[in-house]
């Protein structure tokens, strides 16, 4: 069918773009200020006390070192491993060819299932402008696929919708993320609220313009001393929510998604429509007067017309572009969202030296999960 080889390979682009836009964002760098407090930090709470600030960040640095607080070192690069599985919604959606009209087909296409996984490298650089505000920076790139299950559904002689076709597919491809975030957090006795908040752009040459997202990770934690100096363990929980910019625009030319059967298919699709169609009319030939005045009946006999009138539309629309198929294009529109905003998360940091830093993270609840794992390096501005 026209859906299985182009509505929904280009599709699954800018889906699998959404989960990219998502995680590979996800780059929080586990370092805080902390208060150290109890007799036991002691020694070290009057050695910060005694000691001068070497350093221009973060602003403020010297006096909160003065009031005790055990400050990291203001600048760093990490880099981050993470891979993620997410389920997607989509919907609005809109097809057209050539430039020609565009034709909305959520009457037609239902999706059983859309999961992305993606697994990518990001680098971030960061500075602590404040004590108490981390900024960086993201760039990073991706390895991704995106499973989609659909049915394309037309109405049969009843006017029940009837599903002619199903079928699944997947989609591999290679892109790049660019954007920014700011950490407000505090650490009172060695404990830490960290408030991660990033804005995160891919770019995909499909797309008409790169995608977007706004993450928000609120994390609680607590930091464990070890027995060798600056040696430290912290554990971590809190929660995951995305907030997407949800309109996807592109083209594509049909010479990159079309298989060596895809005319047969149109013409299947295009006997399958005319064969409902006939069936819609037998139907409703076969009323009598009084029935066909019934208002569920009439109601009935509209909606499996113009959703037949519909796909036959598109697809007349594709067996047109076979003709032209050096040249032809498929334009597309859509709205597309996570299937949970929310998901849950545990973490853990060991740092080796106020130098190194090893962390790992997992994200879990609902319909989406990752993994991330990262070395960070610090050092003094």
């Amino acid at each position: 069918m026209l859906y299985e080889n182009i509505t929904m390979k280009y599709l699954y682009r800018p889906m699998l773009v959404l989960c990219l836009v998502i995680f590979s964002s996800v780059v929080f760098g586990q370092v805080f200020t902390n208060k150290e407090l109890g007799q036991k930090n002691a020694e070290l709470i009057d050695s910060l006390k005694k000691s001068e600030y070497p350093y221009t960040l973060p602003i403020l640095g010297a006096k909160a070192v003065k009031a005790g607080y055990n400050i990291p070192y203001s600048a760093g690069f990490s880099a981050q491993y993470f891979w993620q599985k997410s389920a997607l919604i989509i919907d609005n959606l809109n097809v057209g060819f050539n430039n020609g009209p565009m034709y909305n087909v959520d009457e037609l296409i239902r999706f059983d299932d859309a999961t992305a996984t993606a697994s990518a490298v990001t680098v971030r650089p960061d500075i602590w402008l404040f004590p108490f505000l981390n900024i960086y920076g993201i760039f990073g790139k991706a390895q991704a696929s995106t499973e989609v299950g659909f049915g394309l559904w037309v109405p049969d002689s009843s006017g029940t919708d009837k599903q002619i076709m199903s079928a699944s597919t997947i989609v591999e491809f290679n892109t790049s993320t660019y954007g920014f975030g700011i950490t407000p957090t505090i650490g009172v006795g060695g404990g830490f609220l960290a408030l991660d908040m990033n804005w995160a752009w891919v770019d995909v040459p499909q797309l008409d313009k790169p995608a977007q997202s706004f993450i928000f990770g609120p994390r609680l934690g607590k930091n464990f001393k070890l027995k060798k100096p600056e040696q430290t363990v912290a554990i971590w929980v809190g929660g995951f929510r995305v907030k997407l910019k949800s309109g996807t625009n592109g083209s594509i030319s049909l010479s990159e998604v079309l298989p060596a059967d895809f005319g047969s298919k149109v013409d299947q699709g295009i006997q399958k429509v005319a064969t409902a169609q006939q069936q819609v009319d037998a139907w409703w030939a076969g009323l009598s007067s009084g029935q066909q005045q019934n208002p569920v009946n009439e109601a009935k006999y509209n909606a499996a017309n113009r959703a037949l009138t519909r796909a036959g539309e598109i697809l007349s629309s594709a067996d047109n572009a076979i003709n032209t198929i050096g040249t032809s294009t498929v334009q597309y529109s859509m709205d597309k969202r996570l299937k949970d905003a929310w998901n849950f998360i545990v973490g853990g940091q060991f740092q080796l030296n106020k130098h190194f830093m090893l962390r790992g993270e997992y994200g879990f609840l609902g319909s989406r999960n990752h993994v991330i794992a990262g070395l960070q390096y610090r050092f003094g501005l």
